[in-house]
């Protein structure tokens, strides 16, 4: 019988919920017993080979390449949870949502007091900014919300087993708290 599989993808975010996954230790080895990873920045793989059972996704959208890819993500994770306070709510990344796109690039790359001969970047092969920071689920439907900046590894690791084992992830008190 074959493992459940697992993919993992970030979009606009400090990549720090990977960090977290990486944080849980030892149980690393016992995850990779458990599950195979597919997509993912962990091994490096870049595209789905199938359907995996649980996606896990950290980051905001704040350009079309994001919306493209947590799409993807969508289309080929059974479950999908967004895992921290960027794919849940936009998190630091959406602290541009309250300025117009416009004036935040002049900002950046025009006026900021260590720019000189500023120009704004209008490469084609860059994304396309979106006029806002998107949380996760206001772009696709998400099954499961792990919160947290970034969630505990012991939150992670909970949340992953219980969906392993079929059970509805909760969390208690105790894993969700910040001191």
């Amino acid at each position: 019988m074959s493992k459940p599989t697992i993919a993992t993808g970030h979009f606009t975010g400090c990549f720090g919920c990977h960090m977290s996954l990486l944080d849980i230790d030892e149980r690393i080895l016992q995850l990779t017993e458990l599950v195979e990873f597919d997509k993912s920045p962990i091994n490096d793989k870049k595209r789905f080979d199938r359907m995996v059972d649980i996606g896990l996704i950290e980051g905001g959208c704040s350009n079309d390449e994001n919306v493209e890819f947590l799409q993807m993500f969508r289309d080929n994770c059974k479950t999908l949870v967004a895992v921290g306070a960027c794919a849940l709510t936009g998190g630091v990344p959406a602290m541009r949502n309250t300025v117009p796109l416009r004036e935040c690039l002049e900002e950046a790359f025009l006026s900021g007091p260590s720019v000189v001969d500023g120009i704004i970047p209008n490469d084609p092969d860059l994304p396309v900014l979106l006029d806002r920071v998107y949380p996760a689920h206001e772009v696709v439907k998400i099954d499961y919300f792990l919160p947290g900046c970034p969630p505990s590894a012991d939150a992670i690791w909970a949340a992953v087993v219980a969906l392993l084992e079929g059970r509805e992830p909760t969390l208690d008190y105790e894993l969700l708290k910040y001191d």
